[in-house]
């Protein structure tokens, strides 16, 4: 069977899984969900042990730390994704919702019921949690799923693939409506993102080089972010004991993902007193700083930021610093430079942190608050199936709701139109 074969395959099995699983009803896709968290917390000690021969492969190959980062799958990171499988199982199942139901002055009712989206695609690098985070979401929102993972997640993905599969039997759904690409040929994405007769809405998770490659090439609508730089601006206001600790975590506690902090702004007339002690924990955890001529004269072992720095997603040990004159200039710095991820300001003024919220524009905007906390898990999502920058349809971070769309129901009593 070739490549394209295979696709199409995979496509039929979707699209018909898609009916099955878009009018199963929340007990069994409950049931469904609760069997998946069980199995893979009975396996837990086999799902570690094929992460360890891709870690195996992956430092063989070369891969870089983010990326072996995102990789790594711990006995906590295996309890961690069945709780969030479990927790989708709690959640308000949103298909057949309506809402806004209103008489209109025919006597007909309006209003919009909440339907899945169809099949989704879903393409990532490295995280094996993805896997099964997707499947539950798409799941629990009526949706069939095709994953494609990366290559160096192949062991991985596959192992949690036959969990979800044998959740889904134990509740009696079809086990095509989660299908894992089981081939590390990329042809397969270029399948993927060109079926639009079987797959209605492509979601990415991945580095900017595969992301840049499915907008050029996809011809299926997508949910995606482009990349991370994730801003914390320290106001004139700020606390500085809040300060210290909102950027430690924001930058130090993971360097690989995309909600880490990329970039530190400080007012100016709080530079001279809070960038010292910022700059020395940051040295201490081995971060190397890159800054405006104004940071280089507080900080000597500073380097000089170049424009591209203010631009960029690290993910690594590295952090642009400028100092500013103060809010507005923060603001249009980080609507200039940022990537519309997340952005959180250190600010005791209601006033200042208001229009910092009203003014940003970013998907996730936050107050006196790691840039760490956007991700779905953290919002009360379960688990999210990606984050989205952009503007239709969803933004954020991408749970049940964002997998569902709206359509129009009347209800009548026989009326016509006059």
């Amino acid at each position: 069977m070739t490549i394209e074969q295979y696709m199409q395959t995979v496509g039929r099995q979707a699209r018909e899984a898609s009916r099955d699983i878009a009018r199963a009803d929340s007990n069994a896709k409950n049931r469904a969900l609760r069997a998946i968290a069980a199995a893979i917390r009975r396996d837990s000690e086999a799902l570690v042990a094929a992460n360890r021969d891709d870690l195996a492969a992956a430092l063989a190959a070369g891969l870089e730390p983010a990326l072996l980062d995102r990789l790594t799958l711990s006995a906590k990171g295996v309890a961690a994704m069945a709780d969030g499988v479990d927790q989708v199982a709690t959640l308000a199942d949103p298909v057949g919702e309506i809402s806004e139901l209103k008489f209109r002055p025919s006597g007909i009712q309006v209003g919009r019921m909440r339907v899945p989206l169809g099949v989704i695609g879903i393409i990532y690098e490295a995280r094996p949690n993805v896997t099964a985070d997707a499947a539950a979401l798409c799941l629990k929102s009526g949706n069939a799923a095709i994953l494609r993972g990366g290559s160096e997640a192949i062991r991985s993905n596959r192992a949690i693939a036959a969990l979800v599969a044998e959740g889904l039997a134990d509740a009696g759904l079809p086990a095509t409506a989660v299908q894992v690409i089981d081939t590390t040929d990329r042809a397969a994405v270029g399948q993927l993102i060109t079926m639009r007769e079987y797959v209605d809405v492509i979601v990415p998770r991945g580095g900017k080089g595969l992301i840049s490659r499915l907008l050029a090439e996809s011809r299926v609508p997508m949910i995606q972010h482009l990349d991370g730089n994730c801003h914390v601006f320290i106001d004139d206001d700020a606390d500085p004991e809040k300060a210290l600790q909102i950027v430690e975590n924001a930058k130090t506690q993971r360097y690989g993902t995309c909600n880490t902090a990329e970039s530190l702004l400080l007012a100016r007339s709080v530079a001279c007193q809070l960038l010292p002690p910022l700059a020395a924990m940051l040295g201490e955890k081995g971060v190397e700083i890159r800054g405006c001529p104004e940071t280089l004269a507080l900080v000597t072992a500073a380097r000089a930021a170049s424009e591209e720095d203010y631009a960029a997603e690290f993910l690594a040990p590295i952090i642009s610093v400028k100092v500013v004159v103060g809010l507005d200039e923060a603001i249009a710095h980080i609507n200039r430079y940022g990537s519309h991820h997340t952005d959180a300001i250190v600010s005791e003024n209601y006033t200042s942190a208001m229009r910092f919220l009203r003014e940003v524009d970013s998907a996730s905007v936050m107050v006196n608050a790691s840039t760490r906390f956007a991700d779905g898990f953290e919002y009360g999502l379960g688990a999210e199936i990606g984050i989205s920058t952009d503007k239709i349809h969803a933004r954020g971070p991408v749970g049940l709701e964002g997998l569902t769309s709206q359509k129009w129901i009347v209800l009548g009593n026989g009326q016509v139109r006059a």
